[in-house]
């Protein structure tokens, strides 16, 4: 089915609390249909808040990038699956991967992370990985591939290799979106919402350009507004 501009925002609702994310919500109205929750809010309450935002019809996007033994990954994915989210993300090794594809239920998706859009080759070096970012995360979107995942995050500079590795069955989700003239913060491969979307993601997920914007509805607008266009 073909996914709405609107639909493929996604807004990380990164606040300290769950009063803010309500009010940030509110405010959005119906320009935003689909909301990420990160350790931030998630350690605020924020998991209590996920069935009322799926009760109001939005769709969430639990963020925790489970690792952990096997048993401990399929009773967390079951858990989030019961609060009603509809993304959550595990980090892409395999034996991650394989117990939460053997547990999710429901209309829960997981997504396998590959390499956080923070990091870059030398960030993989100082970890003790012998492989550049590129590689990496392609070897991983491979194996998320194999192991049945059904959607991969990367950056929005891999989108295009994953795409042609993954094909278009499984759901590509991009954070690092960064508006034309947005500051680039703490991420380091980052693109626009326009060039993410034309490189093949089919979500894009961006926090501060509208939660910190003066008008966040007007800015989570402009975005939906590049997304029809990268589509058209």
């Amino acid at each position: 089915m073909p996914i709405e501009p609107r639909e493929r925002l996604i807004v990380a609702l990164d606040l300290s609390s769950v009063e803010a994310a309500q009010a940030m919500v509110a405010r959005l109205g119906e320009a935003v249909s689909f909301y990420k929750i990160g350790y931030q809010l998630a350690f605020a309450g924020g998991l209590a808040y996920v069935p009322a935002l799926a009760d109001a019809g939005k769709r969430v996007f639990l963020d925790l990038k489970l690792h952990d033994i096997g048993n401990t990954v399929e009773q967390g994915v079951k858990s989030a699956a019961r609060l009603g989210a509809s993304f959550l993300t595990v980090h892409g090794y395999p034996q991650t991967m394989r117990a939460a594809v053997a547990a999710r239920e429901g209309k829960l998706r997981v997504l396998a992370v590959t390499v956080l859009t923070s990091f870059d080759d030398n960030d993989l070096k100082v970890a003790g990985y012998r492989t550049t970012v590129a590689e990496l995360v392609a070897a991983r979107a491979a194996q998320a591939r194999d192991l049945g995942v059904d959607g991969v995050v990367c950056s929005p500079e891999e989108a295009s290799p994953v795409r042609s590795i993954v094909g278009g069955a499984l759901a590509l989700v991009t954070p690092g979106i960064r508006p034309v003239g947005a500051a680039a913060g703490d991420q380091k491969r980052i693109a626009t919402p326009a060039a993410a979307i034309a490189a093949g993601a089919d979500y894009l997920v961006v926090g501060r350009p509208i939660i910190a914007a003066a008008d966040p509805k007007a800015a989570a607008q402009a975005i939906v507004a590049d997304i029809a266009k990268a589509k058209t």
